[in-house]
């Protein structure tokens, strides 16, 4: 059963005695406290989805985590089969990386050069899964072959069989002066992990590097690889300690970490100014329920005088403007959660309709709008609205509270 104070607040919501503008008011207080809920999940979903794929891209082509040591590592063999046989890595592989100029016949550019067993690194990383010229194993020692990612092939406008040079970033004494030091390698596949990777990473065989570097047989570091990926940043720096000063442990976290606290945090400003709309939807109530109140100024007197006390009052108001409020909450989630569940489909079948393009392949690494929804954004957006609503409702609630019998009845007379 209904108290009289809930009765008579839902009896004011559906009153025919309001004015025009009145009625637009509050009408337009759902209408925004529904846009901005409908908005708040469906961009939220959509920064989830970025931040996944952006995730799941990045991190094909990069360790879970890495070994390295102050010097050149000279008993990296040791030091795999050790880490090896602890329970939590499932693979360690050798690795040396620089940043190198690569040349090619339309332009000089900078890249990151990773020098790799490719038998040892087929357990650490799937980058042979998306190779789409040639394979992992046509690396071989004392070949200089190398493997480009797509996009950096086109940029310089190679194909398998042609030569690059790489200049590396030290200087060569020789009879004939100081020069940089180089060395052609010959390009024997493509690699397209759909990341920006594709731009800038190129794979060679590791004997090639040692030679290329100058490390003898040691090498710069191992890679690892985890059962799973997020479980990295708390299991590195139970190894680093494990291992001891002399070795330094990395994780993606950190050498991507930047790039992820970016989104996370353009997530952060987006969700915020989007609740500028719940606000601006809460002011509205505030509005309508300020004018309900002088419009029913002689009701208010007449439920006074016949014994409803000032909480019954301000309950009456609160129960109006919530209700008001919370259809505009309940209308924003039946829109919003189908759509942000549902956003991928919707986007490809209006493309289709409209035979639009939004993510051309060739220019992004995504082909459709992702979208990721989760309940905990949900649940925390719904808190927020419903915040908003019910303090909207208690200014002019206690406003209302305040009105004298005698001098509404004067006042109206």
């Amino acid at each position: 059963m209904l108290s009289a104070a809930a009765f008579i607040g839902l009896r004011y919501t559906r009153s025919k005695r309001s004015s025009g503008f009145m009625s637009f008011v509050s009408f337009f207080a759902t209408g925004g406290m529904a846009l901005g809920v409908f908005a708040l999940i469906v961009v939220l979903s959509v920064m989830n989805g970025f931040d996944h794929e952006l995730k799941q891209r990045l991190l094909r082509a990069l360790p879970h985590a890495q070994v390295d040591a102050r010097e050149p590592l000279s008993n990296w063999p040791e030091l795999k089969a050790e880490l090896e046989a602890r329970p939590e890595i499932v693979a360690a592989s050798p690795v040396i990386s620089a940043k190198v100029l690569i040349s090619g016949p339309r332009l000089i550019k900078g890249i990151e050069l990773e020098g790799i067993d490719p038998d040892a690194e087929s357990r650490v990383s799937p980058i042979a899964q998306y190779f789409v010229r040639g394979q992992i194993s046509e690396l071989k020692a004392g070949e200089f072959g190398i493997v480009l990612g797509r996009l950096l092939g086109y940029a310089l406008s190679v194909q398998p069989g042609d030569k690059v040079k790489i200049t590396l970033p030290k200087l060569s004494m020789t009879f004939a002066g100081v020069f940089p030091r180089s060395r052609e390698f010959t390009v024997v596949g493509f690699f397209e992990a759909g990341a920006a990777v594709d731009q800038h990473l190129a794979l060679i065989h590791l004997g090639d590097a040692q030679a290329l570097f100058s490390y003898g047989d040691a090498v710069q570091g191992l890679r690892l690889r985890y059962p799973d990926l997020y479980q990295a940043p708390a299991m590195a720096p139970e190894l680093a300690k494990a291992l001891g000063e002399a070795y330094q442990v990395t994780d993606w976290s950190q050498t991507q970490g930047s790039l992820f606290q970016a989104v996370k945090l353009e997530k952060t400003v987006t969700g915020l100014l989007l609740g500028i709309i719940i606000a601006v939807a809460a002011f509205n109530i505030i509005t309508s329920l300020i004018m309900m109140v002088n419009d029913k100024r002689s009701d208010i007197a007449v439920l006074r005088t016949m014994g409803l006390t000032r909480t019954e009052v301000v309950k009456i108001f609160i129960t109006q403007g919530s209700a008001s409020g919370f259809l505009g909450i309940a209308l924003g989630l039946l829109a919003g959660v189908p759509v942000a569940i549902f956003l991928p489909e919707i986007m490809t079948a209006l493309e289709s309709l409209l035979g639009l393009n939004v993510f051309d392949p060739s220019v992004y690494f995504v082909s459709s709008l992702p979208s990721q929804w989760r309940l905990s954004d949900t649940v925390w957006i719904l808190i927020f609205s419903s915040l908003c609503v019910v303090l909207a409702t208690l200014f002019p609630a206690w406003r209302a509270s305040l009105t004298e019998p005698a001098e509404a009845i004067r006042y109206d007379s």
